[in-house]
């Protein structure tokens, strides 16, 4: 066994933290997939991010990323500075996601970077046009985001909508200029990318 096996055997699952242009985020995994990606908390403070990710995966220690988190972490890294990456090869566990919530977020996976849909369009392709609230409630309790890009769903209108990573909606809006999506094909606000 090499050093880099030993080191994977070592890290098959915990959690890391990692910095992105948007804050500290965080990342948790198991051999197979990853089961759980934190965008920052609203101060971006690496603690909070840190504490959150152990109330969330309490069995899991902190520890250096596996193969398949360091990659895609790499992943994520690029796509909050703009990178056009979908990251639909990037394997998540969706053991103990509710099949609605799953069918929500493989819609979200769809939308290609730069681009968005409504609520109510996400709905629309479940089935029901009144499914458009729980969509949104799905889409708020997203354990994968940026990977599931709950960003990329706006509010009728194509209006910003709610968006529970630190920052609210601001936070959205500013993923969004980094892929170069103009909702209602408004300018910009962010006269500079990140970073």
């Amino acid at each position: 066994m090499n050093q880099r096996d030993l080191i994977d055997s070592a890290n098959e699952q915990g959690f890391a933290l990692f910095d992105t242009p948007v804050g500290m985020c965080g990342i948790a995994w198991s051999p197979q997939a990853l089961i759980g990606v934190q965008l920052p908390e609203a101060d971006a403070d690496a603690q909070a991010t840190r504490e959150r990710m152990q109330r969330r995966f309490p069995s899991l220690d902190e520890a250096p990323p596996s193969a398949l988190a360091q990659d895609a972490i790499a992943r994520m890294q690029a796509v909050l500075k703009g990178a056009p990456d979908d990251m639909l090869s990037i394997e998540l566990d969706m053991r103990g996601v509710p099949e609605f919530n799953q069918r929500v977020y493989a819609l979200a996976r769809a939308i290609p970077p730069g681009h968005t849909r409504t609520y109510g369009e996400l709905a629309v392709a479940l089935g029901d046009k009144a499914l458009a609230r729980a969509v949104g409630q799905a889409l708020g309790h997203n354990p994968f985001a940026p990977v599931v890009p709950c960003h990329r769903i706006l509010a009728a209108g194509n209006k910003s909508g709610g968006f529970s990573a630190g920052g609210g909606a601001m936070t959205k809006l500013k993923m969004l200029h980094l892929e170069g999506a103009q909702p209602n094909r408004m300018d910009s606000l962010f006269d500079a990318p990140w970073g």
